[in-house]
């Protein structure tokens, strides 16, 4: 019993030189130590809006939204902190490794626990003939920065360059039954995409 005695003396003398151990919170700002997983904050700038994080979150607190009918069409990526758990998950798998990151921030406390979310909203890209969504427009600008030189061997990708840099605009696209060659000018999904070069290869003149 000799020993632990002169422990719990040892540390109560601490104590009393060094202050207690606790902090002053809430009265005084609590500065988390480092490591800490806070708020996971997106970025404006740097979000793509791809939907890898909301795939990746074990609570399922990040949700994604595709509204169609707005002009143009958008996806919205809400990150609820009533249900996150600040795992870090988000963080860790976002494609540009700067969508998200954790911050220091941890007094989240609400009356309205639905008012307590941070949400990015971005342009989405939808196939000229059939309606279907491709994907959001940051990513695919994004796609196509990392490949460089090799993005002009994808049809979408390099009307997307060309767009971006305002040396054509977007070629006019009647919907019809018939997919010519000259619909891989606009902006196609995959499928409509294929069918327009089978269509054009084997059509009987």
């Amino acid at each position: 019993m000799k020993y632990p005695k002169l422990r719990e003396l040892r540390e109560a003398i601490k104590a009393l030189i060094k202050g207690p151990y606790t902090s002053k919170f809430p009265s005084v700002p609590h500065k988390p130590s480092p490591g800490f997983r806070g708020k996971p904050t997106p970025s404006d700038d740097d979000c793509i809006a791809c939907g890898a994080c909301a795939e990746v979150c074990p609570v399922g607190a990040i949700e994604v939204t595709d509204d169609l009918d707005s002009k143009p069409p958008s996806r919205r990526i809400k990150w609820r902190y009533d249900v996150c758990i600040f795992c870090g998950q988000c963080e860790r798998y976002c494609s540009t490794e700067k969508g998200v990151r954790l911050t220091e921030e941890f007094d989240l406390a609400a009356f309205d626990r639905k008012s307590v979310f941070s949400e990015i909203k971005k342009e989405l890209l939808v196939c000229g003939s059939c309606g279907e969504v491709i994907g959001p427009k940051s990513q695919v600008l994004w796609l196509a920065r990392k490949l460089g030189p090799k993005a002009y061997g994808n049809a979408l990708l390099f009307s997307m360059l060309q767009k971006e840099a305002e040396i054509v605009s977007e070629v006019p696209f009647e919907k019809s039954a018939r997919m010519e060659r000259t619909g891989l000018f606009t902006i196609l999904c995959p499928k409509c995409k294929h069918s327009t070069l089978i269509y054009d290869e084997y059509r009987k003149k």
